[in-house]
């Protein structure tokens, strides 16, 4: 039987995308509620300037706590090298550093160009090569805007295959895809994989972050799934996007994804149940922002069993 990983990324990407602040005490409420719910791996925050991101200024708190609970792992974004020494410091299991394949885009994000992302990939590979086997977080280079920009549209697969080198010779350990701005469908997702795997190894690509801007993040799932991917991002309740890319809101639902992988077969450890009820911790921290998802809405068909 496939074990699938879900990554719950809310409350890195839902939170940064929203004007309001969740308070710490709800943020840690959240993250143990969907750890307890059988969620395995939560990307926290993300180590930026507060003034960038205030929504995410406590997540050295929010990483100390995390690495209290069992078997959980601790995911962080980190923008450039400087991040990634916090994020070490911190104690952080996995780092993700976002190149995005559209340099008009890494500009805006990062205000960084393609070679002096890359530069700050290979100096947080050597900061982490520097520490002892064990301390060793996972790294992760990420191509972000890879199914196209809202600021430069189509990205040449030349560009894509020459940055997911980039990212491996730099010493990442793995690279993933992202739909940052919600124009992939699913021959896109199986073309991009292809091209990318050619490169980087099947080893190197098992992930992917999928938005559903245009409702077909479902579909792109089933496209990765069948191209071997285990590794799905997805959002509590929809929350998140991009704040550098006008009208990419809508990241796919945790609620719904765990529904259909459980639906289809797919052993994801978490309790489905238990899951939809963590909503109640968004909801009254965030009072009156949208949270989406179908499943929530009409609960589990009578009769449905998990995969034990």
């Amino acid at each position: 039987m496939t074990d699938i990983l879900i990554s719950e990324v809310g409350p890195r990407d839902g939170l940064q995308s929203i004007s309001r602040i969740m308070p710490l005490a709800a943020k840690k409420a959240w993250i143990a509620a969907e750890a307890a719910a059988g969620v395995r791996e939560i990307e926290v925050g993300s180590f930026v300037p507060a003034k960038l991101l205030p929504q995410l200024a406590d997540t050295a708190e929010v990483v100390a706590f995390a690495k209290t609970i069992p078997g959980l792992t601790v995911a962080v974004l980190v923008p450039n090298a400087r991040g990634a020494a916090a994020a070490i410091a911190a104690g952080a299991d996995k780092l993700t550093l976002p190149l995005s394949v559209s340099e008009t885009h890494s500009l805006a994000n990062l205000r960084k160009t393609h070679v002096q992302v890359l530069d700050e990939a290979r100096a947080i590979a050597a900061m982490i090569a520097a520490l002892s086997a064990g301390a060793r977080p996972h790294f992760e280079g990420s191509l972000s805007t890879v199914f196209g920009c809202t600021l430069e549209g189509a990205i040449p697969d030349a560009q894509i295959a020459r940055l997911a080198e980039g990212l491996m010779e730099a010493g990442c350990d793995e690279v993933g895809l992202s739909d940052t701005t919600g124009f992939a469908d699913p021959s896109a997702v199986r073309r991009l994989i292809a091209l990318v795997q050619s490169i980087a190894g099947p080893h190197a690509l098992t992930g992917i972050h999928l938005h559903n801007t245009r409702g077909l993040g479902l579909a792109n799932v089933l496209a990765a799934l069948d191209c071997g991917l285990t590794t799905f991002d997805a959002s509590l309740g929809g929350l998140g996007g991009c704040p550098f890319a006008p009208g990419a809101s809508g990241n796919i639902v945790t609620e719904d994804l765990a529904f259909m992988l459980e639906a289809m077969g797919l052993k994801t450890g978490i309790d489905l149940e238990k899951l939809t009820a963590v909503r109640s911790i968004l909801a009254e921290a965030l009072p009156g922002e949208p949270l989406y998802g179908f499943l929530p809405d009409a609960g589990l068909p009578l009769g449905f069993r998990q995969v034990a």
